[in-house]
């Protein structure tokens, strides 16, 4: 597990607004923050070199790319085995369908996030690239209505890890 880093109000901030808009410039960000804006780059720079800053990513909407169903993929793989999970982890995520996979605890071993044309599009990714594997035991299908971005992250307060 990765030590945590320690943040000051200054770091909090440009966390918070960089999570908003990761494509502000140096210029607004430290005019938001009130600092210069070189020690803002040099703040944002620490954040980069220290890991709490992975990256940017770009977002798409998957609907305007002809992939307007998504849907969560329940999979339990038998047995659970590092030689069988690791091909099967790097198949998943190979798949133009596939946005995220999660390794879990508990009677699933993966959750896959999925984005396809349509629910013929679905059978077709569950039986040809899940089901059709050996170690793959079973999947659960959810269908995903609608969702809702969260954030931005930031580190427990210290009243909340008190308490």
């Amino acid at each position: 597990m990765a030590e945590s880093v320690v943040l000051d109000p200054v770091d909090l901030h440009l966390l918070r607004l960089l999570q908003n808009d990761a494509r502000t410039t140096y210029r607004d960000l430290a005019a938001q923050v009130g600092v210069a804006p070189s020690t803002c780059l040099d703040r944002v720079a620490r954040l980069r070199r220290s890991g709490v800053i992975l990256g940017h990513r770009l977002k798409l909407d998957p609907a305007r790319l002809g992939r307007g169903l998504q849907a969560l993929l329940s999979v339990q793989v038998r047995p659970h085995r590092r030689e069988l999970v690791g091909p099967f982890v790097e198949r998943i995520r190979a798949l133009p369908e596939s946005l995220t996979v999660f390794h879990l605890t508990g009677p699933d071993d993966y959750l896959v996030h999925v984005a396809v044309a349509d629910m013929a599009d679905l059978q077709r990714l569950v039986l040809d690239e899940f089901t059709a594997r050996r170690e793959v035991a079973r999947v659960e299908t959810r269908l995903i209505f609608q969702q809702w971005d969260c954030g931005p992250l930031l580190p427990p307060s210290p009243s909340a890890q008190s308490g």
